[in-house]
């Protein structure tokens, strides 16, 4: 990395030790602040985000991606719930929008590369290809995150905190005087965070709940719901069904309107099908060994990949996992490196 680098700015201790750590290597940096459209009031503003790096020399521009940011996240993640899937919006932002649009801004201001304070980590191989691995800092790694950015966006990827712990960032803020202006921590869906979810859903979005039939697996109705957007798969709390045992959401069937539940141990499966696959690496010809992680907070199970000829593969696993969602993302590892990662069908 020899130009200038963007690096995109939060106000968060990760983004302001991130931009730390590159100014100290002599780097020409400048900062990214982009605006989604769902900030809240006491959010930090442009004006102190310039603020805040003002010291580091860094400067920084303000970028609107409010219309990119609605279209290609916000209307997903409704979408995805009126289709009975649980989405992650994480998993779409990070290629389309950061290192989508808000990198070719980048590009445009004459910027090589973009840094984010993603707790993972680019190499090279010997071939000059570019690999996704995992952050070293095992309970902060966020290399599921970014799964579906192509080797493209890779090879235009930095990440300065790939190499360090959580508890190192912060150790390095405090010595340094480095004091965010974004006192907590960044949530997975960063556009809700006063309220649920479904009442996101319905007050922002415009959904309109449709009461429905809970049944069982065996298709015996045991109540009603109040719209299948309030719920997940795996879900316990808020089915309000009595029974011997609690139930949790084993399906959820979108096509008839119907909540399917089940007991604690109807909620394994040794298989499922993920669709729409990016592969980072050279995408296999027949079966793969990998280990499989079907959701962030995940322990990535050990299992095999058969691809099939629509892009997709069918995953099955050694080990029965619990509450395979579908909308939620399966990200493939081989030891430390991602190697792709699809959509849960």
């Amino acid at each position: 990395m020899t130009g200038p680098i963007a690096i995109a700015l939060s106000g968060g201790i990760d983004s302001l030790v991130a931009a730390f750590l590159l100014k100290k290597q002599a780097k020409e940096v400048f900062g990214l602040h982009f605006l989604t459209g769902f900030e809240k009031p006491n959010d930090p503003g442009p004006a102190q985000i310039q603020a805040l790096f003002k010291p580091l020399d860094i400067p920084v521009q303000v970028v609107d991606l409010k219309a990119p940011f609605r279209k290609a996240v916000v209307d997903y993640f409704s979408v995805a719930y009126q289709n009975g899937e649980t989405p992650n919006p994480c998993l779409v932002c990070n290629p389309t929008i950061k290192f989508g649009v808000l990198l070719q801004k980048a590009i445009q201001l004459g910027a090589t590369h973009l840094a984010t304070g993603h707790y993972a980590r680019v190499e090279t191989d010997a071939a000059g290809r570019y690999r996704l691995l995992k952050g070293v800092d095992s309970g902060k790694d966020q290399s599921y995150f970014l799964a579906r950015l192509n080797r493209d966006q890779l090879a235009r990827a930095c990440f300065p905190l790939g190499p360090w712990t959580k508890e190192r960032v912060r150790a390095l803020a405090a010595e340094k005087g480095l004091a965010p202006v974004a006192r907590a921590e960044s949530q997975d869906v960063c556009f809700v965070r006063d309220s649920s979810y479904a009442d996101f859903l319905v007050q922002t979005i415009g959904i309109a709940p449709r009461p429905g039939e809970i049944v069982d697996t065996q298709g015996r109705r045991v109540g009603t719901h109040q719209g299948l957007h309030r719920y997940t798969v795996g879900q316990r709390r808020g089915i309000n069904c009595p029974a011997s045992r609690p139930y949790y959401v084993i399906r959820i069937d979108a096509r008839h309107n119907r909540l399917v539940v089940g007991f604690k141990e109807e909620r394994y499966t040794f298989r499922c099908r993920v669709r729409t696959i990016n592969w980072i690496v050279d995408a296999p010809e027949g079966p793969l060994a990998v280990d499989t992680r079907i959701r962030y907070r995940h322990q990535a199970a050990a299992s095999t990949v058969t691809p099939d000829e629509r892009g997709g593969a069918t995953v099955r696993f050694q080990q029965p996992q619990s509450s395979v969602t579908p909308g939620q993302g399966a990200v493939f590892y081989r030891g430390e490196e991602v190697i792709g990662g699809g959509w849960i069908a």
